[in-house]
């Protein structure tokens, strides 16, 4: 989808519709407990650390679902540590520059990353300023591309944060949208109540790619079809890449355009 800048057309955040439809996210939570025993089946991970990023205004409470299934797919599992994500990103990055950079000195190997909606910005942040120790970067709904602007959340995160996305500097803006030099997956939803999924996909590539899938913004860490998907993405070996086969369980989940 290209490198954005400011002085593209604008886009809209998503429609009143969509955004009322988001506590269908409950229901999505149910089908992910639910489909437990076949979401034990994805391929399973080698042991490397991975961190899950919680979205703005939720803390690691709202990952625990993802953290607890790719801890028994495997992985070693971290929430973020940082309390609830509240505030200015530019600020708070470098306190998790040093989280990640700790946790790669502990264990000796590469961390991957899975954000979900501003935890995706941040993780793909950490990736750019510390490539030698990330592995793999899933980002779940996050609006990092194109216009940052299009979503309903911006005006609290002003509000909360002190920070304007006027505020940032071009280049740091320019720079998140930037190719990743690892592997990375973005997966969005077409009826994201929250922000525009045209916001949330990155241009692809033979190490970079984008997964659709049926659900809402606030379900994306419980929607079953995108866990499976993340487990998919991470058991892939340091450093190789091939594009996600839509096949198992929850292929339904999927949608093909």
């Amino acid at each position: 989808m290209g490198t954005g800048s400011r002085t593209k057309k604008r886009l809209r955040p998503p429609s009143r519709l969509l955004t009322l439809a988001e506590p269908r996210a409950l229901l999505e939570l149910g089908l992910g407990i639910a489909s437990v025993p076949l979401l034990l089946q994805a391929p399973r991970g080698d042991g490397h650390p991975v961190v899950a990023l919680p979205g703005f205004l939720a803390a690691d409470g709202s990952t625990h679902m993802l953290r607890r299934y790719l801890g028994r797919m495997g992985y070693e599992t971290h929430g973020w540590g940082l309390g609830r994500n509240i505030g200015s990103m530019m600020t708070r990055r470098h306190r998790l520059y040093e989280e990640v950079a700790a946790l790669y000195k502990k264990t000796g190997r590469k961390v991957s990353l899975v954000g979900w909606s501003l935890g995706g910005i941040y993780a793909r942040d950490v990736a750019l300023q510390m490539p030698e120790a990330v592995r793999y970067v899933i980002s779940l709904g996050s609006p990092f591309a194109n216009d940052v602007r299009a979503t309903h959340a911006g005006k609290l995160y002003e509000k909360l944060g002190g920070e304007s996305v006027d505020d940032i500097a071009e280049s740091d803006l320019i720079r998140i949208q930037s190719d990743l030099p690892m592997p990375a997956t973005a997966i969005f939803t077409r009826t994201d109540g929250v922000v525009n999924w045209k916001t949330c996909v990155l241009r692809e590539s033979d190490k970079a790619e984008n997964i659709e899938v049926l659900g809402s913004h606030c379900g994306l860490g419980v929607n079953p079809a995108v866990l499976w998907a993340v487990a998919d993405r991470l058991a892939q070996q340091e450093g190789a890449f091939k594009a996600f086969d839509r096949k198992g369980p929850f292929r339904l989940g999927y949608p093909r355009r």
